[in-house]
């Protein structure tokens, strides 16, 4: 038996929250349990009925829906949520991934987009239009910025800083020109680069650094 997700819609537009309602009782596994207009009578439904997913209007008369979803998630993080909005979601997409919501949709999407992203936050997935998607980008210095060279690494790389040849870092530490190969492509996977320069460039910052 699937059981049912509790969702609530939040919407000051009779139209818009009643299709929005309709939209989503026609997905498998979700129950409307309500609609609120305005985000003081959401806090209260999200305290007396715990909804699992909650479609959140952008505009609210007395709150903006950013705010709302704030103080839910402080509350009840647990709790997915959309933001619906009828304004370009480029604007308010960084707060949104800042709050940990689920998603958030133009009201002008389509009715399969909108099942699709429903569905998606049921398998724990979100769902972003090409137009943002093509545009992330996930910065992995700070993942590699913190890198840890062992001793001979570390003599390898003041030899190469002091302009040695792979050759003469393999004759200066007796070992084959293979083996020092090797230790360099360790090294970069360590660091996070892709070549020599990369390398020597990050070592030398990571000196300053300790200094």
């Amino acid at each position: 038996m699937i059981k049912l997700v509790k969702a609530l819609v939040v919407d000051d537009h009779p139209l818009v929250a009643n299709a929005t309602k309709a939209l989503l009782e026609d997905i498998e596994g979700i129950e409307v349990i309500g609609i609120a207009g305005s985000a003081s009578q959401c806090m209260k439904e999200v305290s007396s009925n715990r909804p699992d997913l909650i479609f959140l209007d952008y505009r609210l008369p007395d709150q903006s829906g950013i705010e709302v979803a704030a103080q839910i998630k402080s509350s009840y993080p647990d709790i997915r949520i959309v933001i619906f909005t009828g304004i370009d979601i480029t604007d308010i997409i960084n707060k949104s991934i800042e709050l940990k919501l689920s998603g958030v949709l133009s009201k002008e999407s389509s009715t399969r987009t909108i099942k699709n992203m429903v569905n998606c936050i049921l398998d724990n997935h979100s769902m972003l239009p090409f137009s943002l998607y093509h545009q992330a980008h996930v910065d992995t210095s700070a993942l590699t910025e913190n890198f840890v060279l062992d001793q001979e690494e570390i003599h390898i790389m003041n030899l190469l800083l002091k302009g040695a040849t792979l050759e003469q870092v393999a004759e200066h530490i007796h070992m084959s020109k293979r083996t020092v190969d090797n230790y360099l492509r360790k090294i970069y996977e360590k660091m996070g680069v892709q070549t020599r320069a990369e390398a020597l460039e990050k070592f030398l910052k990571s000196m300053y650094q300790q200094s």
